[in-house]
């Protein structure tokens, strides 16, 4: 990577510093599927949870669209939300990476395609949200990564360059999204491998 001068550190949330494993959630609310994959596309690519990812409804009504579009009982749909937020755990060395460059002295902020009730329940859970000096979150803004405009949303209401700033993200599409508006952006592996890569743009930890 080519060296610059960055100032700003912004971290995806699912599979960089949380676990987001929709086989998994499907596996537990549905005691170990053997149609785990459909039923995965069935909930977590529909309508519905584009729309709960953009803000549009809330928990509740993506559980009564569920019961309706896919026939769900409401245990069902109590499990599938549980088992959501529970599967969410830390991984590894990831909050320890965001204390060090914060600590290093750059701003540190979070850039997520995610639920208000998830949000609400990582911040119960974890002590890592404080610290972000910022966060921008689909659910808020109406808008999903890739589309650019909610990298300029991140980009505009913290008064951050573009060229200043690295995004990091599990996903290869959205890492290409964050470098169409002119940021570095890192495909994240895993937290030795994000270090590395950090410290071949120029991040100083």
């Amino acid at each position: 990577m080519t060296a610059v001068h960055i100032k700003n550190v912004v971290f995806d949330i699912g599979n960089v510093v949380v676990r987001w494993d929709p086989l998994a959630i499907i596996r537990l609310t549905f005691d170990d599927s053997d149609a785990a994959e459909e039923q995965a596309k069935s909930i977590f690519q529909s309508e519905t949870w584009l729309s709960l990812n953009k803000g549009l409804i809330t928990e509740n009504e993506a559980k009564a669209q569920y019961k309706e579009t896919l026939g769900l009982t409401a245990l069902e749909c109590e499990r599938l939300f549980y088992y959501v937020k529970q599967t969410q755990i830390l991984i590894y060395g990831s909050v320890d990476l965001i204390k060090r460059c914060k600590s290093a002295g750059y701003h540190v902020l979070a850039l997520t395609d995610n639920v208000h009730e998830i949000i609400s329940y990582l911040k119960a859970t974890y002590t890592f949200w404080d610290l972000f000096d910022g966060a921008t979150v689909s659910a808020e803004v109406g808008l999903l990564k890739p589309q650019p405009e909610i990298y300029r949303s991140l980009l505009s209401q913290y008064g951050l360059k573009a060229s200043e700033t690295v995004f990091i993200d599990d996903m290869p599409y959205n890492v290409k999204g964050a470098e169409s508006v002119g940021m570095t952006a890192i495909q994240f592996k895993n937290a030795a491998q994000c270090e590395q890569a950090l410290k071949s743009c120029g991040v100083r930890l």
